[in-house]
């Protein structure tokens, strides 16, 4: 079997010898084994990384290069004209937090995504004519979809530890400021400035006791 364990760069111009075709669910797990198109086991070892699109290509353990290819699979097709329609059907359609294909032809922009009622019903009031059929789906990958920003650690194996590293550095700093504080008030940081407006309100009552045991004499 065939251990996929590299991912190489979108620029790289190495040669597959084979390839595999896996629908979207499928292409967004590191770690799967399936059978190739030339009939051959073999298994993802993939790091924690962006969706495997339509062409990405695989470094085998042993050298060998395995191209990735979409699967058709069920599919609705939202047809609207370009322009500002096709950007308020994405609008409207993003804001479900739904994966999106966009693309365009001859007749106008599309936008593709799995079946779902809701989203079909809200695509035709938007004015979209809608097709079902089997097709790749390879949606946008998203702004941060290549490592960067909130998808950096989970990439990178180890920005999850740096958040954790940064959340335990926080508490550490409250703790810091609790310790300082502490250092002015040792016997009871919480209440320490309640005591002392005690002690002094208790000396200066025997002050003006004493003041006034004095005018008297």
């Amino acid at each position: 079997m065939w251990k996929l364990i590299e991912r190489l760069e979108a620029t790289s111009d190495a040669d597959a010898v084979d390839s595999v075709t896996l629908p979207f669910e499928l292409r967004m797990r590191g770690r799967l084994k399936t059978i190739s198109d030339g009939g051959r086991e073999m298994g993802l070892f993939l790091d924690r990384g962006p969706v495997l699109r339509d062409g990405a290509l695989l470094r085998a353990e042993t050298g060998e290069i395995v191209a990735v290819r979409a699967a058709d699979e069920s599919v609705v097709k939202a047809s609207i004209s370009s322009g500002l329609a096709l950007a308020r059907l994405c609008y409207h359609l993003g804001n479900r937090h739904v994966q999106l294909a966009i693309g365009s032809d001859d007749e106008g922009g599309w936008v593709r995504f799995p079946p779902d009622h809701v989203l079909e019903a809200l695509a035709t009031r938007l004015g979209a004519t809608l097709e079902h059929h089997r097709a790749p789906f390879d949606p946008e990958p998203g702004a941060y979809a290549e490592g960067h920003g909130h998808d950096h650690g989970p990439a990178s194996g180890s920005g999850g530890g740096q958040g954790h590293e940064h959340s335990g550095q926080s508490h550490g700093h409250s703790h810091g400021y609790s310790q300082g504080h502490s250092h002015d008030h040792p016997h009871d940081p919480v209440h320490g400035h309640g005591q002392r407006h005690a002690q002094v309100y208790d000396f200066q009552r025997h002050l003006s006791h004493r003041d006034g045991l004095k005018h008297e004499l």
